[in-house]
C-alpha cells in the first residue's frame, strides 16, 4: 500500500510506491530496453564483429562514469573468453596511458550520451594512431558515433529511475550488447570448452572444467566389481564391504556387462523379484529365507545376471567433472560406472563425490 511521506523540510505530501511495484516496474523497463536494443541490431553488429576479430592486438575498452563499470566487466568477459583485452580510463589516456595502446589494437567506446568530454578528447588522439573504434552509443547523432568506424544502438526506450535520469536501462542494454559482442567473438575463433578451462584453472569452476572422472572416481577396494555368474548376495555383500550403492558386473575377460544398484535392489523388491522383461526367478530348491521370498522365490540366491541393468551408461576416464554434474541432473540415478578403452569397470562415480 503506498504511504504518505513528507519531506524534512515541509514538502508536499506525496505517494511513496511499494517496493515490490516498484521492482516489477523496473524489471518491465529494462525488459522494454533489453527488446529495443535487439531490435536495433543491424549489419552494422557482424561488422563489428569480424574488425574485432580482424585484428592483431588487443580490443582497449574504454568508457567513463557507469558505462567505465560496465566496459571493465566486459573486457574482463572479452578476456576470459580467448580475445585478448584490456580497460583504460578516458582520463588515465590522456595523462600518458595512451602509450599502452599501438597499431594492430582496435577500441571499444562505451558512452550512452557519445558526448563525454573526456571521449570527445581522446578519440582523434585514438583516430591518429590508426586504431579503429567501435563505439556502442545511445544517440546515434553524437560526437562519438559520428567519429567512430562502426556505432552500434543502445538507444532505449527511458531509464528505469524515476526521473529519467540515472544509468540503469540504459547500462543493461550496454552489458548485454557487450556480452552478445563478446560471445560472437568467441563462437568465431573456435573458442571450446577446453580453452575456458585453461582460462580458468582456479575455484570451482576450475575444478569443474580440469577435473576428470579419472581424477576422482572411486577405485580399488572402493570400487566393487564381480564376476555375472555371482549371486544377488553375494553382489551386496561386496556393495556393502566397499560401501559403495552399486556394483559392477563383468564377464570372463573383466569387460562390463551389466550394473546392479541399491536402488535395482528396491525396485526389484517392490516388484515381487521380477524385473521387467524377465521370466519369474526359479524356485530355490532350499526353503525360501523368513522376510526376502515372495511366493516362493528367493532373491538372494538368483544369479546376477537376472537381475543386473544390462549395457548400463558409462563414462570415460577422461569426462570432465562439469559434464558430470549436467549427467547426474539429467539422469534418475546416483552412481555411474566409468571403464576404460577395453570396456573395463576401472572406476565409479557417486553423485555425492561430486560435492
Amino acid at each position: 500500500m503506498a504511504k504518505e511521506v513528507r519531506g524534512r523540510g515541509g514538502d508536499e505530501a506525496r505517494e511513496r510506491k511499494d517496493p515490490l511495484v516498484l521492482a516489477r516496474e523496473v524489471f518491465k523497463i529494462e525488459e522494454e530496453a533489453l527488446r529495443a536494443t535487439r531490435k536495433a541490431l543491424q549489419k552494422s553488429f557482424t561488422k563489428a564483429v569480424n574488425l574485432l576479430r580482424s585484428i592483431q592486438g588487443r580490443i582497449i575498452v574504454i568508457g567513463i562514469g557507469k558505462s567505465g563499470l560496465i566496459g571493465r566487466k566486459l573486457a574482463a568477459t572479452l578476456t576470459s573468453t580467448g580475445t585478448i583485452s584490456v580497460f583504460m580510463h578516458p582520463s588515465e589516456a590522456l595523462h600518458g596511458d595512451l602509450g599502452l595502446m599501438s597499431a594492430g589494437d582496435a577500441v571499444l567506446a562505451l558512452s550512452f550520451s557519445g558526448e563525454s568530454e573526456e571521449l570527445k578528447t581522446l578519440i582523434p588522439h585514438i583516430k591518429g594512431l590508426g586504431v579503429p573504434v567501435v563505439a556502442l552509443t545511445g544517440s546515434a547523432r553524437s560526437r562519438l558515433a559520428a567519429s567512430a568506424d562502426i556505432a552500434l544502438s543502445v538507444a532505449v526506450p527511458r531509464e528505469a529511475c524515476p526521473f529519467n535520469i540515472t544509468p540503469t536501462a540504459s547500462t543493461t542494454a550496454m552489458l548485454a550488447l557487450g556480452d552478445a559482442l563478446a560471445v560472437a567473438l568467441m563462437e568465431s575463433r573456435g573458442f571450446k570448452q577446453e580453452d575456458f578451462a585453461r582460462l580458468h584453472p582456479g575455484g570451482a569452476l576450475g575444478r569443474r572444467l580440469h577435473l576428470k572422472a579419472g581424477d576422482i572416481m572411486r577405485r580399488g577396494a572402493s570400487n566393487p566389481v564381480i564376476m555375472e555368474n555371482k549371486t544377488v548376495r553375494e553382489a551386496l555383500f561386496v556393495m556393502t564391504k566397499s560401501q559403495s550403492g552399486a556394483v559392477s558386473i563383468v564377464d570372463s575377460r573383466g569387460k562390463l556387462t551389466g550394473f546392479f544398484t541399491d536402488g535395482d535392489l528396491r525396485r526389484t523388491l517392490n516388484h515381487g523379484f521380477r524385473p521387467a522383461g524377465l521370466q519369474p526367478f526359479p524356485r530355490p530348491p532350499a526353503s525360501r529365507v523368513p522376510g526376502l521370498g515372495h511366493d516362493g522365490y528367493n532373491l538372494l540366491e538368483t544369479p546376477i545376471k537376472r537381475a543386473m541393468t544390462k549395457n548400463p551408461f558409462t563414462v570415460s576416464l577422461d569426462t570432465s567433472l562439469n559434464e558430470l554434474v549436467g549427467i547426474f541432473k539429467s539422469r534418475p540415478f546416483d552412481n555411474v560406472p566409468v571403464v576404460d578403452a577395453a570396456g573395463r569397470p576401472v572406476g565409479l562415480i557417486d553423485e555425492r563425490d561430486l560435492l
